[in-house]
């Protein structure tokens, strides 16, 4: 039926979206940290509220604009195979893959997604630190070295719980076919709960 489908895209969609999400904001928690650490006399003068405000606005709106057009492409599909999904969660590849139709422009359309959100966010991280260490081995003072090195530890910790545990999965996904899918399973329920219940920590 049409119903669990539909609650499948539902759930699919906010997933999806709210990692991407996620992604632009520890982008921009690099962003804030290069600031910080670079430019400290200019802080409050570029990152203004109203920047801020936009910046924000920018995160969701690309998020929710990308995901978007995933709900159309899965539901021109055909699904005349089994409809128990072998995973705890809706994923956009997972799903089309169990649809009778072509799905070439599904998988192109995903891998769109994730270079211009998920790799770019990763590359322009990488680059933002790059440029924070060789400021902060520019610093006289050990002791300011040590408090920026602090300040950024935190923030590297949380870009590992993020990315880590999606990298580690996509790999397996790719590169261990001979994996017990419960192991599949496990690693995808490890990649939705465990960042979050750490975040705070």
């Amino acid at each position: 039926g049409r119903s669990p489908l539909n609650r499948c895209i539902t759930q699919l969609f906010f997933l999806h979206s709210t990692f991407i999400s996620e992604s632009g904001v520890l982008l921009v928690m690099a962003f804030d940290r290069y600031i910080a650490i670079c430019y400290p006399l200019r802080y409050t003068t570029i990152l203004t509220p109203v920047l801020i405000g936009k910046i924000g606005a920018m995160i969701f709106l690309r998020s929710y604009c990308t995901i978007f057009p995933i709900i159309f492409l899965l539901k021109r599909l055909t699904f005349c195979r089994t409809n128990i999904l072998p995973t705890t969660v809706c994923e956009h590849i997972a799903l089309a893959k169990y649809s009778c139709d072509d799905i070439r422009i599904n998988i192109w359309y995903g891998i769109f997604v994730l270079i211009s959100t998920v790799i770019l966010d990763v590359v322009l991280i990488c680059v933002s630190y790059v440029l924070i260490l060789h400021a902060v081995f520019r610093i006289p003072s050990q002791d300011a070295r040590h408090k920026a090195l602090n300040t950024c530890g935190s923030h590297v910790c949380v870009i590992i719980l993020f990315y880590g545990p999606g990298i580690f999965s996509a790999l397996i996904h790719r590169l261990g076919g001979h994996i017990s899918p419960h192991i599949h399973v496990l690693l995808a329920n490890v990649c939705v709960l465990v960042p979050p219940m750490l975040n705070p920590v």
